[in-house]
């Protein structure tokens, strides 16, 4: 039987194992497969990421792309939903659906302007002026929770 996610959770070059072991811990978590595009500021068999993904990570569904190109290959362009704190609408004002893309940018840069510009599709999750952005690793839990929520399917994860 092939793997059928609630949702996937891309991480475009992400730099620090860290973050990304904890999005693979948040994805184990809530079903969602997480990819990871080229580079990446670490090796997948980084001791960090290892580390921070605990012993869930066994369980994550990933795959590793070597760049954008190879990933719009594999997953529908119009799933898509882009996380940027640039972006107009709030990760709230959307439906998920199951099978969604959230495409997360590196801790440093975020997601490249060129790629923000060409997609109708781009959420940021609010946050006092304070702080410039989330963790990405918090940010990818409050999307992937809502879109649970929203789905329907937060019930289904406490089914032991």
């Amino acid at each position: 039987m092939t793997y059928q996610p609630r949702l996937h959770v891309v991480l475009h070059q992400p730099e620090i194992p860290y973050n990304t072991g904890s999005v693979g811990r948040t994805c184990v978590a809530i079903g969602a497969k997480l990819w990871l595009v080229r580079p990446l500021g670490f090796r997948v068999d980084d001791y960090y990421l290892r580390r921070a993904g605990l012993d869930y990570w066994q369980h994550l569904e990933w795959e590793v792309v070597d760049d954008w190109d190879s990933l719009l290959e594999r997953l529908p362009r119009e799933r898509h939903w882009y996380f940027s704190k640039k972006a107009d609408r709030t990760y709230a004002e959307v439906q998920f659906s199951v099978g969604d893309v959230m495409v997360f940018g590196s801790e440093s840069q975020g997601l490249p302007t060129e790629m923000l510009a060409q997609q109708p599709r781009c959420l940021r999750i609010p946050t006092r002026d304070d702080v410039r952005s989330l963790n990405l690793s918090n940010a990818v839990a409050v999307a992937g929770y809502e879109a649970l929520r929203q789905q329907g399917t937060l019930a289904e994860l406490d089914i032991p």
